[in-house]
């Protein structure tokens, strides 16, 4: 059996870590590390995790950089010919692991092996939605317009993909490292890493048509952050220019619409009308197109903008909720029979 190196970041996650651990160790797949790289917690994070005796975890301490700095100082630690990451909130099926291994020594031309995943709220309760990204011909395109892989708690890599897309990290007085998520990008680092990924070849990216992985959502921090996000989206497209300028310049309002049309829907999830009127205005504005892309999913935010406008708010919550079940009973319908005709293949 390979071994896994599957990393873990925590800052100040003393609610969530001890169940996000747990599904590590749950796994059906059983040889793997386990580091946990504390981004100097504040809080009761790292004494939980000190907690658990499995000896395949480590935990690395370091002052707080963020996330990606958390990340980069599990890769360089990893000793996996696989690599897997988890944030500290986020959880997994017990087959997760097993089931990226098939794929990925099925497909040896795939470095980034990635799941659909479905949504939980903050008491980890599902909120009867999965992302049904596309998980075929994943290309550099699809990465920068759509990011069918999703955040990094999807995703099981080849290590040797990291020796590929690293750079120097150059820092006065100190010895010279490698980064591989970049580490000036706060928002959208994982974005500009898949593509760096995906420039590499054809088919280095594909993705199995399960959702393994739970992502929680946390939409009163995700609205706090609406203008650091787009400040971070900016900070991704100046860089992507450098290394992709025809790409960036065909398809960087593509990315800044279909982003502000995430954020009116976070926007909506928080009943911030004015907000989410806002954003799905600004979207549409700067990417009058995604109406002939996404026509369901666009009317339906706006129907949801209108409907929370006018309804009380008890009668709407009741027809998001049964929303969102048909929505969910729909999906649940097409993986399985995604899963019937698939076989992990590519």
């Amino acid at each position: 059996m390979k071994l896994i190196s599957v990393i873990i970041p925590v800052y100040n996650m003393e609610d969530y870590i001890a169940f996000t651990v747990q599904s590590v160790l749950a796994q059906t797949y059983s040889n793997f590390e386990l580091l946990i790289v504390d981004d100097g917690s504040t809080d009761k994070s790292k004494k939980i995790c000190q907690e658990f005796k499995d000896l395949r975890i480590k935990i690395i301490e370091q002052k707080n950089q963020g996330v990606s700095a958390a990340r980069n100082a599990g890769i360089r630690q990893a000793k996996g010919e696989f690599l897997a990451f988890l944030d500290g909130d986020d959880l997994w099926l017990p087959d997760k692991l097993e089931k990226h291994t098939k794929h990925l020594e099925k497909n040896p031309n795939v470095a980034v092996s990635f799941s659909r995943f479905s949504l939980i709220n903050e008491a980890g309760n599902s909120i009867g939605l999965i992302k049904t990204s596309q998980i075929k011909k994943v290309t550099p395109e699809l990465i920068f317009c759509r990011n069918p892989v999703g955040n990094p708690s999807c995703t099981v890599l080849r290590t040797e993909i990291f020796e590929q897309v690293k750079y120097l990290k150059n820092l006065e007085g100190q010895a010279d490292i490698y980064n591989y998520f970049d580490e000036e990008l706060h928002h959208f680092e994982d974005v500009e890493l898949w593509l760096r990924i995906a420039l590499k070849g054809e088919d280095k990216i594909a993705g199995i048509p399960e959702a393994l992985t739970l992502y929680r959502v946390n939409p009163k921090g995700a609205s706090a952050n609406f203008s650091k996000q787009l400040d971070g989206l900016s900070k991704m497209l100046d860089k992507t220019y450098t290394y992709a300028p025809d790409l960036t310049r065909q398809y960087a309002n593509v990315l800044k619409g279909y982003t502000l049309r995430k954020f009116a829907q976070w926007a909506i999830r928080l009943r911030d009308v004015s907000t989410a009127r806002e954003m799905i205005h600004k979207a549409i504005h700067i990417h009058g197109k995604i109406f002939l892309e996404e026509p369901i999913r666009t009317f339906l935010i706006l129907s949801a903008i209108y409907l929370i406008s006018t309804l009380p708010r008890s009668l709407y919550d009741k027809i998001e909720a049964l929303g969102l079940k048909i929505i969910g009973f729909i999906q649940e319908i097409k993986i399985k029979l995604n899963r019937n005709t698939n076989k992990y293949g590519k």
